[in-house]
Formats: C-alpha cells, sequence, structure tokens
C-alpha cells in the first residue's frame, strides 16, 4: 500500500512554520527557539517538532529552499549578455544574503552537510555564470569558482559593517577586482 499524502492542512501547517522560520532566521539567526517559530506560525510547538524533528532540520530546510530559488534564478539568465547576467546575479546574490544571518552563514560554508544538493546546485550554478562571463571576456581569467566563494564570503562580511548610507560598497569594489583588466 502506498503511503497516503499529507493532508491539506498539514501542508499548510509545513508552509507556514517554514515561511515563519525564513523570516526569524534572516532577521535573528538560526539561534531563534523553535517555540518563537511556532509562535510566529501560529501553530503549537507539538506542530513544528512533527514537520521537524530537529531544529537542524528546520534550519536545513529554510535554507535549502533559499539556495535552491537562487539557483533556480541564476539559471534563468539568458546568456544573452553573460557579463552582465554574471554580475547581475552577484548583486542579487548579496541582497539576498546581506540582512539575512542564516544564507549569509550558509554561503560562507558553515552550513553543513544536511544541505549539499541545494549548495551544490548554488555552486554549479554560480560556476556556470562566472564560465561564461570569462569567456565573453569581462571577468578576470585567473579567478577560479572556490575563489569567487571566499570573496563574496568577504563581500557579505563587509556589507554586514558597512553603515547602511553605504551599503552596496563592499560588491563595487569586488567587482571592480574581478572585471578583465583593460
Amino acid at each position: 500500500m502506498a503511503p497516503r499524502a499529507p493532508r491539506a492542512d498539514a501542508l499548510r501547517n509545513r508552509a507556514r512554520i517554514l515561511a515563519a522560520a525564513r523570516e526569524a532566521f534572516a532577521h535573528d539567526g538560526v539561534d531563534v527557539p523553535l517555540d518563537a517559530v511556532a509562535e510566529r506560525a501560529g501553530v503549537g510547538a507539538g506542530t513544528v517538532h512533527r514537520h521537524f524533528p530537529t531544529k537542524e532540520a528546520l534550519v536545513t530546510a529554510v535554507i535549502a529552499d533559499r539556495l535552491d530559488r537562487l539557483a533556480d534564478r541564476a539559471a534563468e539568465f539568458d546568456g544573452a549578455d553573460p557579463v552582465g547576467d554574471f554580475f547581475a546575479f552577484l548583486a542579487e546574490l548579496t541582497d539576498s544574503a546581506r540582512d539575512n544571518l542564516a544564507l549569509a552563514s550558509a554561503l560562507d560554508g558553515t552550513f553543513g552537510t544536511e544541505g549539499e544538493a541545494s549548495a551544490a546546485r548554488l555552486a554549479a550554478a554560480l560556476e556556470s555564470l562566472l564560465a561564461a562571463a570569462q569567456r565573453a571576456g569581462g571577468v578576470r581569467r585567473d579567478v577560479t569558482a572556490a575563489e569567487l566563494h571566499a570573496i563574496l564570503s568577504g563581500v557579505l562580511a563587509a556589507e554586514g559593517r558597512l553603515p547602511p548610507a553605504r551599503r552596496g560598497l563592499g560588491l563595487e569594489i569586488a567587482v571592480a577586482g574581478l572585471r578583465s583588466p583593460g
């Protein structure tokens, strides 16, 4: 006998929990208590635990979802302007993670192994955009995907320390350094 499909109310509760956790983790980091997530979602703590037996499982689900969405977004670029696509995606990625403590941690490699498939999808999408921009001659050829990842981690750290009026300066400096000389 095949397993039953989840009930509609269970699916709604799961979506509410994920939305509440996404908001809480983005604003306050992953140290938010599960009871606070449950309250924010308008469900009981038991409901949260039925869907996500551990806090790590909830954090993983929220971050994996965001990494998948970013990978999907990177795949939407059509390649007509590979250099523009690459830099536009870097800006979107930085904007997404700048004020999202959980996502910034994941992009910094401190997410762990539970969301490896989602992280790998995003890494592959970013590497593809980088390679296309390098082939087009708009991005330095001596920058590897691993180095780009390190640069982005530095940009996010810098952006978090800049005053609000100067947000974007870290990315602006990194973009200038990534462009092909001449």
